[in-house]
């Protein structure tokens, strides 16, 4: 029964790392104040010279495993300069199994996970193959990272798509400039529970969003 409940992650990709359409590698940069100075990630580029529109690609929480690394590639398909970054790199990276991976990151001091994670957008927007242009996507614990850099990036991230993550306190709604497309599951009630307020406070703040909630009796994204 467990196995069955486990990801296959090799059944389920979808891009190729020898795609012809797009170039992957691994990286490694500074990142200041953050768990130990130093990170990695998985940089994919289309084809071509550049420079690209960029996006980050942030896992959720149990490190830089194989489905985040096919979304990855997926955005570097359709024309971004695309990053993921690897928070459990500074003790050893992934690990080979999401179980082991969460039990890590639960490990790391989240202050400076999410300071890893402000380095590493920034990186990327400065990357030479980058047009500067750059917008940010998470899963789960990544939604959350995604909305916290709306609030502290302003307008050096130019869009942001979190899904099923923790929305941004309220009082800090006001700083966010790109524009969220936020997109939450349907039977979520940890998240779910911020989700009328986020959406109150991002409308008297005037900012420009939408905002999704899966039905999976329908399969499909409702707008609400």
């Amino acid at each position: 029964m467990a196995n069955v409940l486990l990801p296959r992650y090799a059944e389920t990709q979808t891009i190729s790392f020898t795609d012809e359409r797009i170039k992957t590698r691994y990286v490694e940069y500074d990142s200041p104040g953050g768990t130990s100075g130093k990170m990695r990630g998985y940089l994919v580029k289309p084809a071509g010279d550049g420079p690209f529109p960029a996006v980050l690609v942030i896992h959720e929480n149990r490190g830089l495993n194989p489905y985040i690394e096919d979304v990855t590639r997926r955005a570097a398909v359709e024309g971004f300069l695309a990053l993921a970054p690897d928070e459990l790199s500074p003790i050893g990276g992934y690990p080979g199994n999401d179980g082991d991976g969460k039990v890590m990151q639960k490990s790391l001091d989240r202050g400076k996970l999410f300071t890893d994670m402000l380095n590493s957008a920034r990186f990327l927007k400065g990357h030479e193959l980058s047009n500067g242009k750059l917008g940010a996507t998470g899963f789960c614990y990544g939604g959350g990272v995604v909305n916290n850099l709306a609030v502290s990036m302003g307008t050096d991230l130019d869009a942001a798509v979190p899904f099923y993550g923790r929305a941004a306190a309220s009082e800090d709604v006001a700083k966010i400039q790109a524009p969220p497309m936020i997109q939450y599951a349907e039977n979520d009630p940890r998240v779910n529970t911020s989700r009328e307020e986020y959406r109150k406070a991002l409308e008297e703040n005037r900012k420009g969003f939408v905002m999704y909630t899966g039905d999976m009796s329908a399969g499909k994204m409702l707008r609400r």
